[in-house]
């Protein structure tokens, strides 16, 4: 067993990693260039929502209140006729992404201890770099990227996004594991 203060070199070390990597990813990588479609008429989709003030947060279209809604001649047909949607609203203003990078780097840093603490856990100082980038491996893929084919299930994201997202996570992966096999205390 390794305690979690022997592993804050590879967590710090890792988050900066990742963070860079995932910069590169979205910046320069080409596979998420094509994540979002451009609406038709986007001019006039935003001025037609524009009126309904819409506050931050997710919206579903139709949505039934209630399971015998959803099976309704009324909701049905609302359904049949279309568009069917789920919409994601952002709060007006500047497209700059401090607040998100910031989150993301926290969420990480969730990740990458946990991360640590799984594979602190299992191995003693020591241990060889193969078992230590498997087991840090596994646990920051899972983190990264198992969740997100539910999305392409339960609400129709594009699984061309899911997949390009889960091939980050495996990326992220295999440097947190490089990382921490490479620093892992002796």
């Amino acid at each position: 067993m390794t305690g979690l203060h022997a592993l804050w070199l590879p967590i710090v070390l890792s988050a900066v990693a990742v963070f860079v990597l995932s910069s590169l990813v979205h910046m320069v990588l080409p596979w998420h260039k094509s994540d979002y479609r451009t609406l038709e008429r986007e001019a006039d989709v935003m001025s037609a929502l524009r009126p309904f003030n819409l506050s931050a947060g997710d919206y579903m279209a139709p949505r039934p209140s209630s399971m015998a809604d959803m099976k309704s001649p009324e909701f049905q047909a609302k359904a049949k006729q279309g568009p069917r949607f789920i919409l994601t609203m952002l709060p007006p203003g500047d497209f700059g992404m401090a607040s998100q990078l910031a989150t993301w780097f926290v969420y990480s840093l969730v990740i990458w201890t946990l991360a640590a603490y799984v594979a602190g856990r299992a191995l003693p100082p020591g241990a060889s770099y193969l078992e230590v980038f498997r087991f840090a491996g596994v646990t920051t893929f899972s983190c990264y990227a198992m969740a997100l084919p539910q999305t392409s299930i339960w609400y129709g994201r594009a699984w061309r996004i899911t997949l390009a997202s889960a091939a980050d996570g495996l990326l992220y992966a295999l440097f947190t594991a490089g990382i921490f096999g490479w620093l892992w205390p002796r």
